[in-house]
């Protein structure tokens, strides 16, 4: 599967945002999937995962309560919806898509077997 996030930009903090990311070959439902960001300097991190139905999601202590990950399997299409928005959320946000009978956590980035190009989120204080 060939992963793409999109919608990225520049916000100040406390405004929204909304990511998506659609599939362009291969079909999501195939895969449980997750978000993680990279900020300059620093490692990659963790943020969101979902199964492949989108009955279960696990969410990073950072952004729990403020962002909300969602599926359309029908669109082939993951979205993650940003609010409350801090400049600490800035970075490059990917999606990436992981064998649901890979054992790793959802959370461990060598769980996911594809990856799309970021979309870059800047928030400003």
């Amino acid at each position: 599967v060939q992963l793409q996030a999109s919608g990225g930009g520049l916000v100040q903090a406390g405004e929204s945002l909304t990511l998506s990311c659609t599939a362009s070959e291969g079909t999501i439902s195939l895969y449980s999937l997750g978000w993680f960001r990279q900020a300059p300097g620093k490692d990659r991190e963790y943020v969101v995962a979902i199964s492949r139905k989108g009955g279960a999601t696990n969410y990073a202590d950072s952004v729990k309560g403020r962002f909300t990950i969602s599926r359309d399997n029908a669109k082939n299409t993951m979205y993650l919806q940003m609010n409350s928005l801090i400049p600490e959320d800035t970075a490059v946000y990917s999606c990436a898509a992981k064998y649901p009978n890979n054992d790793a956590s959802s959370s461990s980035p060598t769980g996911y077997a594809f990856w799309g190009r970021g979309t870059q989120v800047t928030v400003s204080s």
